[in-house]
């Protein structure tokens, strides 16, 4: 099993509360969404219904 590389968000301020994503090969349409890295609590989606998240996020007034 491939250990996951966390991307923090780019809106992220400084420190550790900040939203981080995740891939991997072993699961490339699986996305992890987590609180912080190392993460506390892990959100798993498929890649379609984050897609779909962040096309929300993206239509909302000021993104």
């Amino acid at each position: 099993m491939t250990p996951h590389r966390w991307q923090k968000s780019s809106y992220c301020q400084e420190g550790d509360a900040c939203v981080h994503i995740s891939t991997s090969p072993d699961s490339p349409t699986t996305v992890r969404i987590a609180d912080a890295a190392p993460p506390r609590n892990v959100l798993t989606v498929g890649a379609e219904a984050f897609g779909a998240l962040l096309g929300l996020l993206k239509s909302r007034d000021g993104w």
